[in-house]
């Protein structure tokens, strides 16, 4: 299958870095919002690789239910051993998050779905990032938090903003960390015949 011929890409996520990153490496597709919500954090007996990668397959089917196409999604949370942290409800829990956290290595993990809804053929993938995070006082996360830049962060804490003065250094795919494991997508595509486009990183 050539990129001329290939159904449309739909992007399944309205995150501005997941569109950035998309459009960054070369990729033309459309961007729709999942229509359901997510599902709650699960019990811990669901380890973090399969909770994110069901979530995705969870966002690819709900916007397959108001489009067609070739469904590309993602599901990033933040693990700390056992305990996954995905966004933050409200400022409460970013602080008790980012206190959990700080001065800790944690995985950061994307789960990815790429959904034919023509076939409903699926393939459902993640990525795990090792991040060390620097220690943090009490005043320092809370100069933060008045900054909102933790609002929709899994793990409370982006890499592209002011939280990656947090980092103290990653181990692994770095576009993961932001919010979508480029090469991993790269590859879940070529395995149904498209080429990724080629850019300069």
């Amino acid at each position: 299958m050539t990129n001329a011929n290939h159904p449309r890409l739909i992007l399944a996520s309205t995150s501005p870095r997941r569109i950035s990153l998309m459009r960054q490496h070369g990729y033309t597709f459309e961007v729709l919002a999942p229509p359901d919500n997510e599902p709650s954090l699960p019990a811990e007996s669901t380890s973090p690789q399969e909770y994110a990668e069901a979530v995705s397959l969870f966002k690819a089917r709900s916007v397959a239910t108001i489009a067609k196409g070739w469904i590309l999604a993602g599901d990033t949370v933040v693990a700390h051993g056992a305990r996954i942290f995905g966004k933050p409800a409200d400022r409460g829990d970013a602080r008790r998050i980012l206190q959990t956290l700080q001065a800790t290595t944690q995985l950061v993990i994307t789960g990815v779905t790429l959904l034919d809804t023509t076939t409903s053929n699926h393939l459902v993938r993640s990525e795990s990032t090792s991040v060390v995070m620097k220690p943090m006082s009490n005043a320092v996360i809370e100069s933060y938090l008045d900054t909102n830049a933790w609002v929709g962060k899994a793990g409370a804490y982006g890499i592209q903003d002011e939280g990656d003065g947090f980092i103290e250094r990653i181990e692994g795919s770095f576009t993961n960390v932001v919010g979508l494991p480029m090469d991993l997508v790269a590859s879940l595509l070529s395995e149904w015949g498209y080429r990724p486009p080629t850019v300069s990183e």
